[in-house]
């Protein structure tokens, strides 16, 4: 019976099979080696990685009732498409009224330069006028002068008594008349003087009005034109657009609705311009460098579909450094989590626009560290 047994090590068969799986074994592991050091190597890969974009909140710049609400959930817009309209009957209003502000604005400028103008002329008026008097005086002057030589002649006839006392008596009125007329005559001097002064301080102050300006210039109509510009661009802030292309998400405004200034109505997603964050092992950020090449794949259209992309930065800290409660490790009870490091990664556009991705789905991204 025991000459019938065969040893384990006389089994042909058996020693053919080992040497068989040895060399598949082998096999697979050089083909293993190969394939790292040809696909692997020099490369780093996460699953823990997300697409993100710059969304944009839309919100009024002023307060009103809604009147239109022309988009749903999940419509896609355009820049400068139509979102919201608001009342817009005040903001009417108030251009009416500014539009008329400036026309008054206007006219008083034109009235204070005709106003400078008459000013101007008001003063070549008075100084005529301060000439005349000037004129009247002179003439005055001279007809005392020869009122009182013939008070005089008289006055010294009269002691011998060639001149009547009549005569000298009439002589003395005339005398008196030419004194008061001078008199007057350089009081009007006096009073056309005042009078051009006063002239002359009008025309400096209606002048400084309009001094150095023009219709276009003018700082009251200046302020009325920005005042007007002011309710116009109120008046076209009644109606809200879309700052940037991408899907309607979140929306949260009805007719009727009435919405302060800055409160969020609805936010913007956008379709392009996306980009990956990537949260690495910090044991992987050694060899990861801005401009490297990276491959993704999505979730949503599995690996038959590779986007290309490139390393554009790498976050200030991990996401536990800014978390709203950050870890505390100097209690004594510490262990070693390993942490991850945002990567933003950069998504080629025509590739986007190929296979669309939205904000918040899950990539798997693989970095090309090699040289």
């Amino acid at each position: 019976m025991a000459d019938e047994m065969v040893q384990p090590g006389n089994n042909p068969k058996r020693a053919k099979a080992l040497r068989t799986l040895a060399l598949v074994v082998v096999a697979a592991a050089v083909l293993a080696a190969g394939w790292w050091a040809i696909f692997a190597r020099g490369r780093v890969e996460t699953d823990n990685a997300y697409v993100g974009g710059d969304t944009a909140q839309v919100t009024p710049q002023l307060a009103g009732t809604v009147r239109e609400v022309k988009v749903g959930g999940t419509q896609a817009v355009e820049a400068g498409d139509v979102l919201v309209v608001l009342d817009d009957a005040d903001a009417r209003i108030a251009v009416a009224q500014a539009d008329a502000a400036l026309a008054q604005a206007r006219q008083r400028y034109g009235q204070a330069r005709a106003q400078a103008d008459a000013a101007k002329s008001r003063v070549a008026a008075r100084s005529a006028e301060i000439a005349s008097a000037r004129s009247r005086l002179v003439e005055a002057d001279a007809m005392l002068k020869r009122a009182e030589g013939e008070y005089g002649r008289r006055a010294q006839l009269a002691a011998s008594g060639a001149v009547s006392a009549e005569e000298l008596a009439t002589a003395r009125a005339a005398l008196a008349a030419a004194t008061a007329t001078r008199d007057a005559a350089r009081t009007a001097v006096a009073a056309a003087q005042e009078t051009a002064q006063s002239a002359a301080g009008d025309a400096a102050a209606a002048a400084a009005l309009v001094q150095g300006t023009t219709p276009a210039t003018a700082p009251d109509i200046r302020a009325a034109e920005a005042a007007l510009a002011r309710a116009r661009l109120d008046l076209e802030r009644s109606v809200i657009r879309a700052p940037i292309a991408g899907i309607v998400t979140n929306r949260n405004v009805q007719v009727g609705q009435r919405v302060a200034a800055g409160a969020v109505l609805m936010t913007l997603v956008p379709t392009t311009g996306l980009f990956v964050d990537a949260n690495f092992k910090e044991s992987q950020l050694a060899a990861i460098r801005i401009g490297q090449k990276v491959e993704l794949t999505s979730d949503l259209h599995g690996g038959s579909v590779t986007y290309h992309g490139r390393v554009v930065g790498l976050a200030g800290g991990t996401g536990a450094a800014f978390a709203l409660i950050p870890a505390q490790n100097a209690t004594g009870n510490w262990v070693k989590v390993v942490q991850r490091l945002p990567v933003r990664i950069a998504l080629a556009e025509g590739e986007l626009k190929a296979h669309p991705l939205r904000v918040g789905l899950s990539m798997t991204a693989v970095v090309d560290t090699r040289p």
